[in-house]
């Protein structure tokens, strides 16, 4: 990450630093031996995860750009969908019109610390800017996080050892358009999210480690 980007976590270290001085600690999680026994059944073949969904619309990437990355995505990966219950259906529309065999939806069926468990073990996460991007870096799983109308900048960005940024190229005087994100684009074209090509999701999964 640029050097002039400074996280959250350095934040509150920044708070409590004349009692206790020192580098900020890493959030974690701790999925229990149970959580793990629930995901193994997933991990037989080389997967990843892709978390769609987002509370505000502005921070949640397209559904038809998650379609057309998973066409474009190479078969050798099963998919994953994650999410919460009321994600389901969402989650169960990208599956059904992307057309890919080796997709399943499991929004719903696993709990935050089980879907932990499961970004862990994955080859990659797709995650928009939201909660899933926090469990990748509390367990430090592999993720690549899509930044639509916010930015890394506000200082929630991926801890995880081997994370991706992805965000519009363009220079847009618009964005951020708010510390959160709104249920449309304010401007009424939502480039910031639209403008991001699927190439740019394509290209963390053939960078070095």
């Amino acid at each position: 990450m640029p050097r002039q980007l400074i996280h959250q976590t350095e934040r509150n270290q920044d708070l409590i630093n004349h009692l206790a001085p020192g580098k900020p600690a890493r959030p974690r999680l701790y999925p229990s031996a149970q959580d793990t026994e629930k995901i193994i059944p997933f991990t037989a073949s080389p997967f990843i995860t892709i978390t769609p969904s987002s509370v505000w619309f502005t921070k949640q990437y397209p559904a038809e750009k998650w379609i057309d990355f998973l066409q474009q995505l190479p078969e050798k990966y099963t998919v994953y969908l994650l999410g919460g219950k009321g994600n389901f259906e969402e989650a169960e529309d990208i599956r059904r019109r992307a057309g890919r065999n080796n997709a399943t939806v499991l929004a719903g069926q696993l709990s935050f610390l089980q879907s932990a468990a499961l970004m862990q073990r994955a080859v990659m996460n797709y995650v928009n800017d939201s909660a899933p991007l926090h469990f990748a870096s509390a367990t430090n799983a592999p993720v690549t996080a899509v930044y639509c109308s916010t930015i890394p900048g506000f200082g929630y960005y991926p801890l995880s050892d081997y994370h991706h940024i992805v965000q519009t190229t363009l220079d847009l005087e618009c964005r951020p358009c708010g510390l959160h994100g709104h249920k449309a684009c304010p401007m009424g074209h939502f480039k910031c999210a639209l403008t991001i090509e699927t190439e740019h999701l394509l290209k963390p999964l053939y960078a070095d480690r």
